[in-house]
Formats: C-alpha cells, sequence, structure tokens
C-alpha cells in the first residue's frame, strides 16, 4: 500500500519572489495524514492559512496565485509540481510574503529542500484521483486533456514560433512510472523571451526576473552561460508547470494529462471542469483494488541522493 508522506523535519529557506523582486523566508513545516498542501501566509502577528486548492485559484496571470480573504500567495505551481515528485502529500508551507520564492525557476530546489528535511510515510493510506472518463476543455487552438490511463503519463506541446524555440524540441510525453521526475524533469527552468519583459513589467509581473531564476532568449541565441540543462527544457518546463497546477487538485492523478498551447488559465479550468464532472473520475486509497495501475515512481524517486541530482549552485536559495 501506497502511505501518505510528509517531511521529517522543519526547514528554512530564503529566496526573492520572480514577480514581487520581494526577499521572502519559507518554511516547510510536517503536516498530520489528510492535511493536504497549506500555505501559511504571516503579517505580524496575523497569519492566514490558504489550502492549495483548485477552488482558492484566484488568479493565472503569468503563474499561479491562491487567495483566502484579502491574502493571497503567488506562483505555487513549482513548489507544488517538487511536492508530486516526491509523492508529498501533507505540508505546511509558511511564507512572509505574498509569493513562493522562485530560487532557480525550477522544481529542483523545492525537491532539495525536502529530502534535507528527510521524507517520512504516515499511517493513512495514500488517495489518488483515477480518471474513468476523459474531459478536455480548449480556448483558441489551446487545449488541456485528461484521459484514463493505468498510471500516470505527462504530454506536452509547446508551439512558439521563434528562431530560437525552433532548434529545440517541442513536444514531451512522459510515462511517470518508467521515467524518473527528479532526473528528468524538475531541473527545467522557467523561461522568456527579454523583448517580453517590458511587457510584463508593465503589468507588475517579472521584477524579479533575471539569468538567476530563468532562461533568457534574444533574438537569436540563449542569453544564459551555462546553455540549456535538457535539450528539451522548454517543453518539460510547461509539463512541470503542468504538474503543479494539477495538484492543486489536492491528490496524484490516475490518468493521462495532455498540454497543447496550454497555460495557468487552462490547466486551472480543466482542474474546475474536471471537478465538476463527477462521473469522470472518482477518489481511492492505495488499499483499494485499483486493478493493474502502474504507480508513478514516488517510490524510487525518494530514496536518490539529492546531491547528484540539484546543481551545487542553488541560485538564491538560503537556508
Amino acid at each position: 500500500m501506497l502511505r501518505q508522506r510528509t517531511i521529517r523535519e522543519a526547514v528554512h529557506a530564503i529566496g526573492i519572489g520572480v514577480h514581487s523582486a520581494a526577499k521572502v523566508r519559507m518554511t516547510l513545516r510536517p503536516a498530520e495524514p489528510d492535511t493536504g498542501i497549506v500555505l501559511v501566509h504571516s503579517q505580524g502577528n496575523h497569519f492566514t492559512r490558504i489550502p492549495a486548492r483548485v477552488e482558492n485559484v484566484c488568479d493565472t496571470t503569468l503563474a499561479t496565485s491562491v487567495r483566502k480573504d484579502d491574502i493571497t500567495v503567488s506562483t505555487v505551481e513549482h513548489l507544488l509540481s517538487a511536492l508530486w515528485g516526491v509523492g508529498i502529500d501533507n505540508l505546511i508551507v509558511e511564507l512572509n510574503g505574498g509569493e513562493v520564492p522562485i530560487f532557480d525557476g525550477s522544481a529542483a530546489p523545492f525537491i532539495y529542500l525536502v529530502h534535507s528535511a528527510g521524507i517520512v510515510e504516515q499511517s493513512a493510506g495514500k488517495k489518488l484521483i483515477r480518471i474513468k472518463k476523459e474531459i478536455q476543455v480548449k480556448e483558441g487552438q489551446a487545449s488541456a486533456t485528461l484521459k484514463p490511463f493505468d498510471g500516470f503519463k505527462g504530454a506536452y506541446t509547446f508551439v512558439y514560433n521563434h528562431p530560437v524555440y525552433n532548434r529545440y524540441p517541442k513536444h514531451v510525453e512522459i510515462d511517470f512510472a518508467r521515467t524518473s521526475y527528479i532526473n528528468d524533469v524538475s531541473r527545467a527552468r522557467s523561461f522568456g523571451l527579454v523583448d517580453e519583459l517590458e511587457q510584463a513589467q508593465a503589468i507588475n509581473r517579472c521584477h524579479g526576473s533575471s539569468l538567476e531564476n530563468a532562461v533568457g532568449i534574444d533574438d537569436y541565441m540563449i542569453l544564459n552561460e551555462e546553455g540549456l540543462r535538457y535539450e528539451d527544457e522548454f517543453v518539460k518546463h510547461k509539463l512541470l508547470d503542468l504538474i503543479g497546477d494539477l495538484y492543486l487538485l489536492g491528490h496524484p492523478i490516475i490518468g493521462e494529462v495532455e498540454g497543447y498551447m496550454s497555460g495557468h488559465s487552462l490547466n486551472n479550468q480543466l482542474c474546475l471542469k474536471l471537478l465538476e464532472s463527477r462521473q469522470s473520475w472518482e477518489l481511492i486509497t492505495s488499499n483499494d483494488p485499483v486493478g493493474e495501475v502502474q504507480q508513478p515512481g514516488w517510490s524510487q524517486d525518494w530514496e536518490v541522493s539529492p546531491q547528484r541530482l540539484i546543481p551545487q549552485r542553488m541560485n538564491g536559495v538560503k537556508t
């Protein structure tokens, strides 16, 4: 039986918010079974608990943000993607600012922190959302789809006609029963065109963007000295985002997800449509008879030494 997981002890880190450029202290703490992922925003002596759930999403402009009352926490998708990747079900995430730190623009620093804290299995069985019937949302040419599948498979197609993007793969499809999220996806960074930065900042986004936390691209080349971490880093980061947005459902998916030009908005619409389409899914626990389901490789990934997987240079991470 797959069991729910949390971390062994608290771990702290300091980074900046990619949109606000503000310094944020983040503390990850263990949580009891069936707690889920809960963000705790601290402001002086006032603490606001915001469950990381799709119904609390309030904005999807260049990031996914959640809100309770008048408190918003932005850029939750990389953290949630990482927590899915190592099978963490229950966690308290304390923040003294309104944004999850961006660190190096990937999910890898969050995995490093979780491994540093240690992972423990809990008494309760892991809960899973099994897709029973295909559902899809569309917006223009873009689409996001969930289908039945005995395991978890993710696919993404990135469509953007640009001299740099055109040199690299624009489609990825991964069966996570056979491929390690940590090795093959988690280190994919955010990316963007330098020409689009001014436009993003005009809508109060990306004030903290730099080559320390994103892959920068001009008209002809990648600006980061080290180049790409994966040949298909661009499309893998889009898949990383999609997985993080899906984890706002509160439980891992047993099924197949496919994004075609989708972003945070469409990913969120897919989650909402799934919840509304009650006949399309069922909630199971890992000790239920679930047939020949090939579970994602959480049990293998969480045993791997993070020193082999995470770059030694942890951009912006101070523990």
